[in-house]
Parts: structure tokens; C-alpha cells; sequence
């Protein structure tokens, strides 16, 4: 959990100096971190907006990208509580990080404990560091450069490889991979991970013959 914090940090303090760099305000990128916290629609709006397209892209994109979000809530909403401003703070760090070492968890108790410190700690790094990447300004660079881009994935690779043992998660996460990839030079920035869900209709229980052939 501290080293993706850490990796986030420097990748937040790119994005702020970043966004600076081509002229966004300070406060702006740093209001964005704080209210979306979500990087990746993050720097894709940044990328539109400096670009010159309308807000409305950059909006609808973000909308896009975060689609993901939905089955994410589906996945872990039970570990909130019912009061309605516990669902919504719950809601707001719901990130890929914070999902995917709640789901590497057996227990529930530890699932919810999971859940909250990696949101947290997350969420307390990234908007800071947006902050103190813009003040900085093209001096913390970009983190393509340092191969920090891979650090996020990798690390959410390490935590769902024991699930892979299951057989229908396994082809899930094959498919979805596969697409992924294969869509990535076709699609704008964002859509081959969307494109990527089809991978779950792979994860749906095989007809009887062909699931015991597997087995055999």
C-alpha cells in the first residue's frame, strides 16, 4: 500500500506540473484532484482541454473512462455502511487500487479495513502532490520517462494473481486482457479498457459437457 502510494505521488506531481506547464491554473488541477481523484480521466482531460477541445470531451470522456466504476460498486458495495454519507465518501475513494486489495482479502472484516486505508492514504497522497508537482512546475518531468507509468498496473497485477487460480476468473481476465490489447492502437485513450468488459462474459458458468471436458 506505501509503495503504490508512493509511486502515486509522483505520478500526481507530474500531473500537476504538467497541467501548469500548458497553462492550466494551479488551483484548478489541484480542485480536480481533490473532486475527481481519478488520475487517468485526470490527465485525459488535461490532454483534451489543452488540445483545444470543448469541456463537454473532456466530460464525456471521463464519464467513459470511469464507467468501470459500476461493476466496482457491485463488487464491494457491502462492505459501506448504510448511512448515506458513509456511501458517499465510500464511493468517492472507490479507485482501482483501493478495490483491488479489498478483493485480495478473504475476510470481510479485513476487506472493509482494506478498503478504507488504501482509499484514504491514496486519496491524501494524490491531491498534495498534484499540488506540489505544479509548484514545481517541468521539473518533476514525465513519469513515462522513470517507467513510473507501469508501477500502478504492475502492482494491481501482483494482488489479483491469486485469484487467477479460479477457472472462470482466469478466462475472464484472458479475454479482457486479449481485447484490450488488440483494441488499443484502434481506439481513443480510455475505450480499450471499457471494450475490455466483454471479458466477463468469459467468467459465465460453460455448459455442463464442455465445463466437466475442462475439469477432465
Amino acid at each position: 500500500m506505501l509503495s503504490i502510494a508512493a509511486a502515486m505521488a509522483i505520478v500526481g506531481a507530474s500531473l500537476g506540473a504538467i497541467a501548469v506547464s500548458k497553462g492550466i491554473p494551479l488551483w484548478m488541477i489541484t480542485l480536480m484532484g481533490a473532486v475527481i481523484f481519478a488520475g487517468g480521466s485526470e490527465f485525459m482531460a488535461v490532454g483534451l482541454m489543452t488540445a483545444g477541445a470543448a469541456p463537454i470531451t473532456a466530460v464525456v470522456g471521463g464519464l467513459l473512462l470511469n464507467a468501470r466504476h459500476l461493476p466496482f460498486g457491485l463488487a464491494i458495495g457491502d462492505l459501506f455502511a448504510r448511512g448515506p454519507l458513509t456511501r458517499l465518501v465510500g464511493s468517492h475513494l472507490m479507485v482501482d487500487e483501493s478495490v483491488a486489495f479489498a478483493l485480495a482479502q478473504e475476510d470481510p472484516a479485513e476487506k472493509r479495513r482494506a478498503y478504507w486505508l488504501t482509499g484514504i492514504a491514496l486519496y491524501c497522497t494524490w491531491t498534495p502532490s498534484i499540488f506540489v508537482g505544479g509548484l514545481l512546475g517541468q521539473q518533476v518531468g514525465d513519469p513515462d520517462v522513470f517507467g513510473l507509468d507501469a508501477a500502478l498496473p504492475a502492482a494491481l497485477l501482483a494482488l489479483i494473481v491469486p485469484s487467477l487460480r479460479d477457472l472462470p476468473t482466469l478466462r475472464a481476465v484472458a479475454v479482457g486482457a486479449l481485447v484490450a490489447v488488440v483494441t488499443t492502437p484502434i481506439l481513443p485513450q480510455g475505450l480499450p479498457v471499457m471494450a475490455a468488459l466483454v471479458g466477463v462474459a468469459a467468467a459465465l458458468p460453460l455448459p455442463r459437457g464442455r465445463e466437466g471436458e475442462e475439469k477432465s
